[in-house]
C-alpha cells in the first residue's frame, strides 16, 4: 500500500515536469531540431505498459528472478519493479532515435495497418484485468473480497456499472464540459455511493504521510533482457500514438496540419516523447507518454493556450506532493474503479479499430490483418500457448 501510494504521488509529480517540457519548444542548438511541441500537450502514465506487465511478472516469478514463498505464494518484487523500469528507460532511446526520421518516413515504415491492430490488441488484453476489478479485484478472484462479499456478487457488479451507467448519461445528456469529463463523473458518483454504503477503507489515508516527493522510495534497476522486444514494440506505438495526438492538437488549436512546422512541431513532440519515457524510469515510473484526452476540452472551452497548460502542470506536481491525495485514489473500491478502467480499455481497444478503419481495405489488406489478429487474439484469449514450447 505505501509503495502504490508513492507511485501514484510520483506519476502526478512527473507528469507535471514531463508535460513542461512537451509544452514548451526548445531549439537544439546548432541543429534544425527541437524538444517539445509547442502546444498544449498533457503528458501521463501510459496504458500499454500494462499488458508488458502483466505477461512480465508472472514470467519473473516462474523463472526465479522474483522470489516466492516455500508454498508457492509470489511475494513482493520490488527488484522486478526496479528491472521493468530500467528496460523501459534504456528501450526509450529507440523512440528518441526514431524522432529525428521524417514524419512522412516514420509513417511509411509504421502504416495504420501496423500499429492499429497493436492499439487494439493493448485494449482488449487489458479490458480482463479492468472486468477483474469490476465484479470485486483482481486480487481476490475467485475468492472473498472486500466486507466479505464473494468475487462477482451484486453488491461489487452494482457499483462499476454505476460508474458504467454515469459515464453514458454524461456522454448523451451532459452539458458539453460534463460530456469532456464523462469518466471523472463517473468515479466520482461510484466514489460517492461507495462511501455511503461504507466500502471506503480509511486507514491508508490516516498513515500516509502529508507530503511526499519522488526518489522517496527507490528501486533496483537492472536490465531484464525478456521485457527488451516489448519495450520496444511499446515505445513504437506510442510514437505513433503521439504524431496522432499531436496532429489533433494541432488542429483543435487552429494550427497547420501539414507543412514543415507541423512536421517541425511532430519531430519536437515525438523527441520529448521518447526522451519522457527515459525520464520516467529515471523517477522511479513506467513510460510517460502524450495524451489526447486534452484535446476534447480545448475543442470545446476554444482555449488552448499554453499558459494553461503550466497552470496544469503545477497542480499535478501539489497534488502529487501531497500523499493524502494519493492515499484517497488508492483507496477507492475496486468495483469502482474497475467500471472507470474497463470503459476507458475499451475505448482503447476502440482506438485502435478507428486506426485500422482510416486503411482502404483491399485484398492484401485484409490478409495482413487477419493474419495479425489471428495470432495476437490467440495468445490474448489463450496466455498459456507457449509456455510449453521449449
Amino acid at each position: 500500500m505505501e509503495d502504490t501510494q508513492y507511485l501514484v504521488s510520483a506519476s502526478l509529480i512527473v507528469s507535471g515536469f514531463l508535460s513542461t517540457i512537451q509544452i514548451t519548444r526548445i531549439k537544439i542548438p546548432f541543429t534544425p531540431f527541437f524538444l517539445g511541441t509547442g502546444l498544449l500537450s498533457v503528458v501521463g502514465t501510459s496504458f500499454d505498459t500494462l499488458t508488458i506487465v502483466s505477461k512480465g511478472f508472472p514470467l519473473m516469478y516462474k523463472t526465479g528472478f522474483c522470489p516466492t514463498s516455500a508454498d508457492g505464494t509470489q511475494l513482493p518484487c520490488p527488484d522486478g519493479y526496479g528491472a521493468l523500469i530500467a528496460t523501459s528507460a534504456v528501450c526509450g532511446l529507440l523512440e528518441v532515435a526514431l524522432s529525428f526520421l521524417p514524419p512522412k518516413i516514420l509513417q511509411k515504415i509504421f502504416p495504420a495497418l501496423v500499429t492499429g491492430p497493436v492499439v487494439l490488441l493493448i485494449g482488449v488484453s487489458l479490458v480482463k484485468s479492468g472486468f477483474e476489478d469490476f465484479v470485486g479485484g483482481s486480487g481476490c478472484v475467485e475468492g472473498v473480497c472486500d466486507k466479505g462479499y464473494a468475487w462477482g456478487s451484486a453488491q461489487f457488479i452494482g457499483l462499476g456499472f454505476l460508474v458504467y451507467v454515469t459515464i453514458i448519461i454524461c456522454e448523451k445528456w451532459g452539458a458539453p464540459i460534463m460530456k469532456s469529463c464523462a469518466v471523472i463523473m463517473g468515479l466520482l458518483v461510484g466514489c460517492i455511493v461507495a462511501a455511503a454504503c461504507g466500502y471506503f477503507n480509511s486507514d491508508g489515508i490516516k498513515a500516509a504521510p502529508a507530503v511526499t516527493f519522488i526518489w522517496v522510495h527507490t528501486f533496483k534497476l537492472k536490465i531484464y533482457a525478456p521485457l527488451v522486444l516489448p519495450f520496444l514494440a511499446c515505445y513504437i506505438v506510442l510514437m505513433m500514438e503521439s504524431i496522432g495526438d499531436i496532429t489533433a492538437t494541432s488542429d483543435v488549436t487552429r494550427l497547420e496540419i501539414e507543412g514543415p512546422m507541423y512536421e517541425s512541431r511532430i519531430q519536437g513532440g515525438v523527441l520529448a516523447d521518447g526522451l519522457n519515457g527515459i525520464l520516467a524510469g529515471l523517477c522511479t515510473l513506467p513510460p510517460m507518454s502524450t495524451f489526447a484526452q486534452n484535446n476534447g476540452v480545448i475543442a470545446i472551452t476554444k482555449c488552448g493556450a499554453r499558459t494553461v497548460g503550466y497552470w496544469c502542470c503545477f497542480f499535478f506536481v501539489i497534488l502529487g506532493g501531497c500523499s493524502k491525495f494519493a492515499a484517497a485514489l488508492v483507496s477507492i473500491p475496486k468495483p469502482v474503479l474497475g467500471g472507470m478502467t474497463t470503459f476507458l480499455f475499451t475505448s482503447v481497444a476502440v482506438s485502435g479499430l478507428k486506426i485500422i478503419s482510416t486503411t482502404p481495405f483491399t485484398r492484401r489488406d485484409r490478409l495482413v490483418l487477419t493474419c495479425t489478429l489471428m495470432f495476437g487474439l490467440g495468445a490474448t484469449l489463450v496466455g498459456n500457448w507457449f509456455d510449453f514450447f521449449f
